[in-house]
């Protein structure tokens, strides 16, 4: 009996500890979406009944384990209660009332998640091991969702390897990223600033890496950064562009810049040395390499990793290749030529 009432005042105090920390917005994140109020309120809903029964059913069971317990004096009765039909029609009624409420609610929720106004701002998103890429409109790719504030953004997304989960508990929107197919979500973000990103599917070795961010601008601000960051390679030094790239296009994620390894070889003092492949095969890191590299990572494996890079075909233009083989050479100390131009047939090192 004593165990009894210990487990019922721990389940109480659980439930209030919960309630506690919902209601004052330690449970849930800040709000920033438009459909994140819809979501939170569904969600309290659905919370406070399950902790009104769960209490309910606890304290009656143990209620009636005290008041009915064996003890000297008293007798089994000879005929107890076996059917009650009002009580069994209100504990299957007010479940199935509380169900259907839950249900027409939560498809409304679903529906206007899934459900993109006309002029939404529509953002292409690729899902890759481990990270995301963002391609805007005019052809600029970003690591990190770059949107407009109180205006509907569309997002088209697909993956390159496995199955990712595109989710931003902010904004409280999560949908699936599949390879092979595309799946939408559309959001309306109502306040500035930097929201985490995650992949809420586990992904492989790295799958705890794959964040990034949503950096929500302020009106006017969006088409600003677009415009500038569109332009990097005609306004910027070729390693300095060639470094944007790098931090933009995923090449962080996998290559450092100071020696500590990772899962593809490091970028450090890379350009100009001997590279040692599978098979015990030896080549220099030069510009041809690094571009075969990005275009055709499976051609020459380095010895000690994976074979796991995708391939860049397509993906990256000559201008921006050669920027990254200018932000290689600049790691190993090499002089950039004369008007920070390059030639036009280089590469960096993706293997």
């Amino acid at each position: 009996m004593a165990f009894g009432f210990l487990a019922a005042v721990a389940a109480g105090g659980i439930v209030m500890v919960g309630l506690l920390l919902t209601e004052n917005g330690v449970m849930l994140p800040p709000q920033a979406s438009s459909v994140a109020p819809a979501v939170d309120s569904l969600f309290k809903f659905i919370f406070w009944i399950s902790a009104f029964f769960f209490l309910l059913i606890v304290g009656l069971m143990l209620a009636f384990v005290i008041r009915f317990r064996k003890r000297p004096g008293h007798q089994k009765a000879a005929h107890p209660p076996t059917h009650n039909t009002l009580l069994e029609l209100t504990w299957s009624g007010i479940p199935l009332i509380l169900v259907m409420i839950m249900g027409v609610w939560g498809f409304k929720v679903f529906l206007d998640i899934n459900t993109p106004p006309a002029n939404a701002y529509e953002v292409q998103v690729t899902g890759q091991k481990w990270k995301w890429l963002f391609t805007y409109p005019n052809g600029y790719v970003d690591e990190v969702l770059h949107v407009p504030v109180d205006q509907p953004v569309r997002l088209v997304m697909t993956s390159e390897d496995v199955i990712h989960s595109f989710f931003v508990p902010a904004f409280r929107i999560k949908r699936d990223v599949v390879p092979g197919r595309y799946t939408k979500l559309w959001f309306r973000a109502t306040k500035t600033g930097k929201f985490q990103v995650f992949c809420a599917e586990y992904c492989g070795t790295s799958h705890s890496d794959m964040l990034t961010f949503v950096e929500v601008h302020e009106p006017g601000g969006f088409e600003r950064w677009l415009e500038a960051a569109s332009n990097l390679l005609n306004t910027l030094p070729p390693a300095e562009a060639g470094r944007r790239l790098y931090q933009s296009r995923g090449c962080s994620q996998c290559h450092s810049v100071d020696g500590s390894g990772g899962i593809g070889p490091t970028f450090q003092k890379l350009f100009g040395h001997e590279v040692v492949l599978k098979g015990g095969a030896r080549t220099t890191a030069d510009e041809n390499y690094i571009r075969e590299s990005i275009l055709e990572p499976m051609a020459k494996i380095v010895a000690g990793f994976e074979p796991v890079m995708p391939t860049y075909k397509g993906r990256l233009k000559d201008q921006e290749i050669t920027a990254l083989v200018a932000y290689i050479k600049s790691l190993s100390g090499e002089a950039q030529p004369e008007g920070g131009q390059q030639g036009g047939n280089h590469g960096s090192t993706g293997r």
